[in-house]
């Protein structure tokens, strides 16, 4: 098994949201979403998609058609093999738009004892979920801050606590990502 590096970074919105995992290159897509929804902060509430090479994975869905790839039959490396991308767009909750770039860093081997999926740096807080992409989150963002704002007294009460984007909550993430890595680790094999 090698281990990948990935820079993940949520595009359009300031303060900057970004975060480095560490997974195994054979990781199906379907698993790198859950461990993406896991390190960002969301909830996995909405549908998603990947895109690399003009080619686009996501979980088949029968009422939407379309040419996307299986994303749960398709590994990292295999993308990685097939469109030769450096880079990889990712997009959760089509209404939103919360589109994330994925840089695909070093491989190299896993270290021993460690567990993968691994999340190893984080930047920012993510925004909240249904905020209204991009702009919604600039609007939240002022109402949350501003307490003469018109919105800042419902924002406040939606959100149910206060929101600072600079400081995310780093231990419950890193939390989030190793029980998908203990869920996941590989069974050793019994020896009769």
């Amino acid at each position: 098994m090698s281990i990948v590096e990935l820079k993940i970074t949520l595009e359009y919105i300031e303060a900057a949201v970004m975060r480095t995992l560490q997974v195994p290159v054979d990781i199906r897509l379907d698993r790198l979403h859950l461990t993406i929804q896991a390190a960002m902060g969301w909830t996995n509430s909405h549908l998603y998609m990947f895109e690399a090479g003009g080619s686009t994975w996501r979980l088949p869905d029968p009422d939407f058609g379309g040419d996307d790839l299986p994303a749960n039959k398709t590994t990292l490396a295999e993308v990685i093999e097939d469109t030769g991308a450096r880079t990889i767009n990712y997009l959760y909750d089509f209404g939103d738009s919360w589109d994330h770039t994925i840089k695909i860093g070093r491989i190299s081997d896993p270290v021993p004892g460690e567990l993968y999926p691994r999340l190893t740096n984080i930047a920012g807080r993510c925004p909240p979920e249904d905020v209204g992409g991009a702009p919604g989150y600039e609007e939240f963002l002022e109402a949350m801050s501003d307490p003469k704002h018109p919105e800042h007294t419902d924002l406040k009460t939606w959100y149910s606590s206060d929101f600072d984007p600079n400081v995310p909550d780093s231990d419950e993430l890193r939390l989030d990502v190793l029980k998908l890595a203990k869920r996941w680790k590989p069974k050793k094999k019994r020896i009769t």
